[in-house]
C-alpha cells in the first residue's frame, strides 16, 4: 500500500517506511522530526518543472504529463519505491505542498499504481 502525507504531520500508527519525495528540504522542520527514514531526491521533479508549475492547479494536468515523461525515465528510482513497498508493506511518500491534491507525490503514486 502507497500513502501520502505532509511532512509536517506526525507519523500514524502503520506507517513502516517514510520517503520524501520534494526536490528541497522542507522548511522549518528538522530531519529529527520529520522522522523519514529516505530522502530520494532523484524521484522529485526537475527544478524547471517544479518553477514551472509552482503549485498553480489549473497548470495540474499538463503538469502530471510533464512529470511523466520525466519519470519514465528514472525506472530504477521506480523500481526502488515499488520494492519498499513490498519489504515494508506500506510505503508513505511524504511531500511539503500545502495543496493536497495537486502535488508531486499524487501524481507519483498515481503513475506507481499505474505501473502494477
Amino acid at each position: 500500500m502507497i500513502t501520502l502525507r505532509r511532512i509536517y504531520e506526525p507519523a500514524e500508527t502503520g506507517e513502516q517506511y517514510r520517503v520524501l519525495v520534494d526536490r528541497l528540504w522542507p522548511r522549518g522542520i528538522s530531519k529529527e522530526k520529520a522522522g523519514c527514514n529516505e530522502w530520494l531526491i532523484e524521484i522529485s521533479p526537475s527544478n524547471e518543472l517544479r518553477k514551472w508549475y509552482g503549485h498553480d492547479p489549473a497548470k495540474w494536468e499538463e503538469f502530471r504529463l510533464r512529470y511523466k515523461k520525466e519519470l519514465i525515465m528514472k525506472q530504477d528510482e521506480l523500481k526502488r519505491l515499488k520494492g519498499l513497498e513490498e519489504k515494508h508493506g506500506t510505503l508513505t511518500l511524504l511531500y511539503s505542498s500545502k495543496e493536497e491534491k495537486y502535488n508531486n507525490a499524487v501524481a507519483l503514486r498515481e503513475l506507481i499504481l499505474e505501473q502494477l
